[in-house]
């Protein structure tokens, strides 16, 4: 089992002993997005929105969400994040199709990476977005959710092809 990182001599699950790395710069782009009707969009953009500025209370979710992510995640290991960033960008998909593209970068300086606290971030937005919209429509598309890019750490950067 000496191959497995996440489990011990005896085959069960442990969080990965991280006191020995060397502690650097990392840096996560997690990206994640919502399809969504014009009608939806609309009451995005408009802030016509019964329950608040969505996009507003989205980028306050992911960052909350990147914080949280050892409680939801088994085994992450709960870090200092040194900044959390979301942002959103429109994008047409044909006259009754609208795209939110999220993209979330986390920062740390630590012992280990970030990647999943900036899935995290940009799942918990998308998730925002949708419970916020869902009473207006409940065929909104979330995703893909997917790691753009990382850097930092024993196994260095990475940097997503399309």
């Amino acid at each position: 089992m000496a191959e497995f990182t996440h489990f011990n001599e005896q085959a069960r699950a442990k969080m990965v002993d991280i006191t020995d790395k060397k502690e650097s710069a990392r840096r996560a782009v997690a990206h994640s997005s919502v399809r969504m009707s014009k009608n939806v969009y609309e009451n995005i953009t408009k802030h016509q929105n019964k329950k608040g500025d969505v996009l507003a209370v989205a980028q306050v979710a992911g960052i909350m969400g990147a914080k949280q992510t050892p409680a939801i995640i088994p085994m992450c290991h709960p870090i200092p994040l040194g900044g959390v960033n979301l942002s959103f960008e429109w994008k047409i998909i044909d006259d009754e199709h609208y795209e939110l593209l999220i993209a979330a970068e986390v920062k740390t300086l630590g012992h280990t990476g970030v990647e999943m606290e900036a899935l995290t971030a940009a799942s918990i937005a998308a998730l925002t977005v949708y419970d916020m919209c869902k009473a207006v429509d409940k065929a909104m598309i979330i995703g893909p959710t997917y790691l753009q890019e990382k850097s930092g750490g024993k196994n260095g950067d990475y940097i997503r092809e399309d």
